[in-house]
């Protein structure tokens, strides 16, 4: 159940509708009902007038004099022709709802701003209460006036005044937003208290087989009569049926002597029976019945007026909670429960408007291995995913704080009334710390951690929204520092944010423009420092800031896609220079060139086609590639992406493992995946001259590749002393400073072939 101050919408579907139901009820007359319903539909609404008009004529009015209200308009806008009229220089837009029952009219309301769809919906819920409480008004007027006439008639007011108190009732318990069950239990029991009867009951239709109905609610029921009729046939119902499929009103004086008797029914001894059908927005959903077993009786109009009049109002409780079902699918998340965008937006401008101490903080949570979780575990287990991390959300908030799913992975948080940012941090830390932890889905540990951005504003220093976008930029910077942690919104991030966008603008420009090259760092044997091979690394010449490192736009590249053409390109060029060098080369001693695959590329389903197309266009032999993948991209895999490697692998091309020791492999990954060589990373090899145990390390990976029969190569070799402990250590390859550089085209030219023979 929503709490009463949710939101504006909430307000207007709840509270506004209780006071309406209330005052209406409270009434005692026709006249003083009307007048009370207008006033209040203008309170709740908003409106700048309301008319109420019964049988063509104009019985209430709020904001403009009777005389002053334009006939002519009002009757085509009853009619449907016109949604506006003009009055006192003044442009109104309107809603209107008809009202039936013995006193058909039109409640219509006038404002200068248009009527939403919402607050139509609650107009006509409006004039349906204030039709039903002028048609319990009218039936107590009838028989007031006729009470001098003899006993009977006083008898039958009284009769009619507890009509009234118990249709008030059971309003009063529709705006209190009551179990729907509890609801339709008292208009159960009232009716047959009201019509002196032994036995009620509720059956309504089965939503899965509408030919079949259930007994929802009952009294005076035996319970061996309570379980049969559980999935009955609508055709074998007896009077209940022929109420449902005819769409009216059966009424049997005496049920035994009847030709639609129930021989069962008669058996247990049931005189008389009636019952009425229960509609909701005006299709037939059950029937309520009453019956006797004591003695026949006559069911009189009056009777059948009570039946209709409770019958009507379980359509108002039926339709009431399947609104109320509706109005919270609209503003919650329908996975998670949390609230949605809109309801959060809503939510997020009222603390702005109501806060009492100073501010109002918002958070924005993402996670960071969501769709890592969702791609490897499939969409279910990412779902559950997501309602787990609700759960935990839940828990680290106040009562007054707002939890809502913005979508996909992202989530937010709102937190009213804080003094400030000091406030907002504890509460970000907590669900940073929450979501570390794992998760249980199905037996299986799943991990999830999460960035958090916190923004805080005082009331009147900044829009709702852009308080929404320093949060933003806060959870940005959280990715940019590693992840799994919170950041505080800073003015200068607004810059760097906006650095970053014009950083992608350059990059998607050089990709059009061709803006990269490759340089070349030699892969050499260490016990004899012949080049073996080639790592081409992609670099960015722009054309204003001039050459920038891979470190500073790879990550953006992989983040906005392009990597995708970038990739390509470097390994369409890579295989293309490689060969160039093998045909000067003798065909004993052929180059390998290394081509780092990025996550993002290893996603396409194309990829083992790009590798085939790259090898045949340049001539390279398919042993002469090797494709370098990091550890992440082993942990992270899915089904897909082993099968696309064991495609380039049958191609005859070798794969590598990147910075191996920096991740999450283990010999798992080593013995799952068709690896050939491990790069052990130059982290290892900063300390092995200097740290024994980084030298213990790094010499038990070297033993590792040797036990698989992996070829191991060792990454930034700079000085004499490290490449004495590898080559010591049997490590066969080696990378780095000591031997040169990333080259150029051109420099690598001249390394290769330093007395290229004269031209002739």
């Amino acid at each position: 159940m929503p709490s009463p101050d949710a939101d504006c919408i909430h307000v207007l579907a709840t509270q506004q509708l209780t006071e309406f139901l209330a005052v209406v009820a409270d009434r005692p007359d026709e006249a003083a009902a009307q007048h009370a319903a207008v006033e209040c539909a203008v309170r709740a609404l908003g409106a700048d007038l309301a008319v109420l008009i019964v049988d063509g004529g104009v019985v209430a009015a709020v904001g403009l004099p009777v005389e002053r209200i334009p006939a002519q308009a009002l009757t085509e806008i009853t009619d449907g022709r016109r949604t506006t009229f003009e009055a006192d220089g003044r442009v109104y837009a309107v809603a209107l709802a008809h009202l039936g029952g013995v006193t058909p009219g039109v409640l219509v309301l006038g404002r200068e701003a248009i009527f939403s769809i919402e607050e139509v919906c609650l107009l006509r819920g409006m004039a349906r209460v204030l039709e039903l409480s002028l048609q319990a008004l009218h039936l107590i007027e009838a028989e007031r006036q006729q009470s001098a006439e003899n006993d009977r008639l006083i008898t039958s007011l009284q009769r009619r005044q507890r009509l009234f108190d118990e249709l008030s009732s059971v309003q009063r318990a529709i705006a209190r937003r009551e179990p729907l069950r509890r609801i339709l239990d008292q208009i159960t029991s009232s009716a047959a208290d009201l019509l002196d009867v032994e036995m009620s009951g509720l059956t309504v239709l089965d939503l899965d087989d509408p030919s079949r109905t259930s007994l929802f609610s009952s009294r005076g029921v035996p319970d061996e009569g309570v379980l049969r009729m559980q999935g009955v046939p609508v055709a074998s119902l007896g009077v209940a049926g022929l109420a449902i499929m005819g769409d009216e009103l059966v009424a049997v004086d005496d049920y035994a002597n009847s030709p639609i008797a129930v021989p069962e029914i008669v058996r247990a001894k049931l005189k008389s029976v009636m019952a009425v059908p229960v509609h909701e927005d005006g299709v037939v959903v059950g029937a309520l019945f009453v019956g006797s077993y004591l003695e026949l009786r006559a069911w009189d109009p009056a009777s059948q007026d009570v039946l209709r009049a409770f019958a009507e109002h379980v359509s108002l409780a039926i339709t009431d909670a399947r609104t109320l079902r509706e109005m919270n699918h609209a503003f919650h998340d329908s996975l998670t429960g949390l609230a949605n965008r809109s309801l959060f937006t809503t939510r997020l401008e009222n603390a702005f408007a109501t806060s009492r101490s100073g501010g109002v903080a918002a958070l924005l949570v993402d996670l960071d291995r969501f769709k890592v979780v969702n791609d490897s575990l499939g969409h279910a287990i990412g779902d559950r995913l997501l309602a787990a991390v609700a759960d935990r959300l839940r828990e680290c908030l106040r009562t007054g704080d707002t939890a809502a799913r913005l979508g996909g992975d992202e989530f937010a948080v709102l937190l009213p009334d804080v003094s400030g940012v000091e406030a907002a941090v504890p509460v970000a830390r907590r669900i940073v710390a929450a979501l570390r932890d794992p998760f249980d889905l199905d037996g299986r540990e799943v991990f999830a951690s999460c960035s958090v951005g916190v923004a805080y504003a005082e009331t009147g220093t900044v829009d709702p929204q852009d308080l929404l976008v320093r949060s933003d930029l806060a959870m940005f910077e959280a990715k940019k520092q590693g992840k799994d942690q919170c950041a505080v919104f800073e003015p200068a991030m607004r810059e760097s944010f906006q650095k970053h966008l014009e950083m992608e603008a350059d990059l998607r420009r050089a990709v059009l423009r061709h803006e990269f090259e490759l340089r070349f760092q030699p892969i050499v044997r260490l016990r004899d420092q012949e080049i073996s091979g080639l790592e081409a690394l992609v670099r960015w010449q722009h054309p204003e800031r001039g050459m920038i490192p891979p470190l500073e736009f790879i990550p953006l590249a992989e983040e906005t896609g392009l990597i995708v053409p970038i990739g390509e390109w470097v390994l369409r060029e890579a295989c293309r220079q490689a060969a160039r060098w093998n045909a000067q080369r003798s065909s004993d001693t052929p180059l390998t060139v290394s081509v780092n695959l990025s996550a993002v590329q290893l996603e396409r389903a194309d990829l083992p086609m790009l590798v085939t197309s790259a090898l045949e266009e340049s001539g390279l032999p398919a042993k002469c590639l090797i494709i370098e993948l990091t550890e992440s991209l082993l942990v992270e895999h899915r089904p897909e992406t082993l099968q696309r490697l064991h495609a380039i692998k049958a191609l005859g091309v070798r794969l590598a493992i990147d910075d191996f020791g920096t991740g999450y492999s283990s010999l798992a990954y080593l013995r799952n995946f068709p690896v050939d060589i491990i790069k052990i990373d130059k982290s290892f090899v900063d300390d092995i001259g200097d740290m024994p145990a980084a030298a213990a390390l790094t010499l038990g990976i070297i033993q590792l590749g040797q036990a698989l029969q992996l070829s191991t190569v060792a990454e930034g070799i700079e000085h004499i002393e490290q490449l004495s402990e590898l080559t010591g250590g049997n490590c066969e390859l080696g990378q780095g400073y000591y031997f040169a550089e990333p080259l150029t085209t051109d420099a690598m030219d001249n390394l290769l072939f330093p007395n290229p023979p004269p031209v002739t």
